[in-house]
């Protein structure tokens, strides 16, 4: 099968710079990166820019906005997430034709102290409702990213898709969408309905591809393991993606200390023979 639609996300090879990471996916064949804003701004966005476009690679995603919850930072969230908007747009004009601008959102947990995820929630709902309009203005979609209840308190208070869903459900699809990231949501009893929800709303906006592995390490955070490694079932989630419409660039983001130790190459070899073996049967 092509990998084609296969997206290499800038943090499954950890360590490698955005130079690297860009001339060893165009070196391996690699169609599609993701890229992440710290290593964006260690080569300057303007270096960036110039270098994605010499790659010849499409732009998937720019990770990542958000962190909104806590009102003590909120001005400084508010430009923060205002220039990684614009770091998206410049990106995706950098890319190769097909490049999408998809700023990835995470929205934070619970600030100190705090104990109401209503409160919190909402916080999050006027935030987005803010930043919408900056978002179409730019011509960026911003996409939500629900994430494993494991993180609820320390990265994000939005934990289903459906609810994800419910948040972005009154703002312009074309500005504001979510993702669809396997480690996520592959848990979810209503995750395949969700799926089906969010292609009929055009809201899928990214899919990104891991499995969960155990034992779970400490942190829980480098439990993502290449696809077809863990537990995650990825037919199902896969094929109700492309049947909700959606036919982007699906990236492999993976997080786990033995793939960052890895060799670059190696790991972006795995990266594709997983994508073929484990994914790309399940594309219409």
């Amino acid at each position: 099968m092509s990998i084609e639609r296969f997206s290499l996300n800038q943090a499954t090879i950890k360590r490698a710079d955005l130079p690297t990471a860009l001339d060893l996916a165009a070196a391996a064949g690699v169609r599609s990166v993701g890229l992440w804003r710290d290593r964006v701004a260690e080569t300057g966005l303007h270096e960036a820019t110039r270098r994605l476009a010499a790659s010849g690679l499409r732009f998937s995603s720019l990770c990542r906005g958000g962190f909104l919850t806590d009102p003590e930072t909120s001005d400084q969230a508010w430009k923060d997430n205002l220039a990684a908007l614009d770091e998206t747009a410049a990106l995706s004009a950098a890319g190769a034709p097909g490049s999408v601008p998809v700023l990835v959102m995470v929205v934070g947990g619970l600030p100190a102290g705090e104990r109401d995820l209503v409160a919190v929630r909402d916080r999050v709902r006027w935030f987005l409702e803010r930043l919408e309009p900056e978002a179409r203005t730019r011509g960026v979609r911003i996409a939500l990213e629900p994430m494993h209840p494991v993180f609820c308190a320390d990265r994000a208070v939005v934990p289903t898709l459906g609810h994800a869903l419910d948040l972005v459900g009154d703002l312009d699809p074309a500005a504001a969408g979510v993702v669809v990231d396997t480690y996520h949501v592959w848990w979810d009893p209503d995750v395949v309905p969700m799926i089906e929800r969010a292609g009929a709303e055009r809201r899928i906006a990214s899919y990104q591809v891991c499995d969960w592995i155990t034992p779970v390490p400490e942190g829980a955070l480098l439990g993502r393991g290449l696809p077809g490694k863990g537990h995650i079932d990825f037919a199902p989630l896969t094929r109700a993606v492309e049947a909700a419409g959606f036919d982007g660039d699906i990236e492999i983001e993976v997080f786990h200390q033995e793939v960052w130790d890895a060799p670059f190459t190696r790991v972006i070899g795995d990266c594709k023979r997983a994508f073929t073996e484990v994914v790309a049967p399940h594309l219409g």
